[in-house]
């Protein structure tokens, strides 16, 4: 058995120009987009993590996976400091999220094209973090809530548009009695109101809020709490005073005054 000099084959590499550098950096920012979408998110989510990856890679100058935990102490310490709680935490979770997706698929590749470890920046001493202050909400009793539509209905007698106030009283009132979110409401159709389904009929939610950012998650909501009479009375008396026909498919269940 004998013994032989051990050397390191990169040496022998041809060093990487700037133009294969930056090839590289637009296809694992390509990589990235694909790997979201294959995860699920949607396209305004994976838009605002890049609009973010963007605004970092337009300050720092150079690719991120060079970023060191001394530029992002200055980034999000001194070009940062001043911007919204919001901003700092979507930017930061962005910018970690690509990290790892460096680390999981191009961890290799880039020690081999430029000698580097890829390392996330951010780690527990300058992560920004969102301020939560403890908020108290108490909701309105059931006897508030039926003063406030009482008033509401005696308004609508002397209000000078009927139509758009009735229309604004009747998507309180379905909030209020089937938790509906406003903008839930607002993408409904009269096709949705589904009164065969059920004692007191359904609505089809196709544009409900989905969990975890990945988009819309459609549900069946029953019209409980008399919500089935303050919509059969919306569709009958105050639907026909919005200029729209209701023969056209997708004609809307709360149309615009114009």
């Amino acid at each position: 058995m004998a013994l032989a000099v051990v050397r390191d084959l990169r040496e022998y590499r041809a060093p990487v120009s700037e133009e294969d550098l930056a090839e590289f950096e637009t296809d694992v920012l390509a990589g990235f987009v694909l790997a979201r979408a294959s995860a699920g998110l949607v396209d305004s989510t994976i838009r605002n993590d890049t609009n973010h990856l963007e605004l970092i890679r337009d300050w720092f100058g150079r690719p991120l996976w060079e970023m060191e935990p001394a530029d992002a102490d200055v980034y999000f310490g001194k070009v940062l400091r001043d911007a919204k709680p919001s901003t700092r935490t979507g930017r930061a979770g962005a910018l970690a999220v690509f990290f790892q997706f460096l680390e999981l698929r191009h961890k290799v590749e880039l020690h081999n094209l430029t000698g580097r470890v890829v390392e996330c920046p951010l780690d527990e001493m300058n992560r920004p973090r969102a301020a939560v202050e403890p908020q108290l909400r108490i909701p309105p009793s059931e006897a508030e809530i039926e003063e406030l539509f009482a008033g509401w209905r005696e308004e609508l007698v002397t209000c000078r548009k009927f139509g758009p106030a009735a229309r604004s009283y009747a998507v309180a009132r379905l909030a209020a009695d089937v938790g509906l979110r406003i903008n839930e409401a607002r993408m409904l159709d009269l096709d949705d109101v589904r009164w065969e389904l059920g004692r007191f009929g359904k609505l089809n939610v196709r544009h409900g809020k989905g969990s975890r950012r990945r988009g819309p998650k459609p549900r069946l909501v029953p019209l409980i709490n008399g919500a089935d009479r303050n919509l059969r009375w919306f569709m009958e008396d105050v639907w026909g005073h919005f200029d729209a026909d209701h023969t056209r498919p997708g004609a809307p269940l709360f149309p615009s005054e114009r």
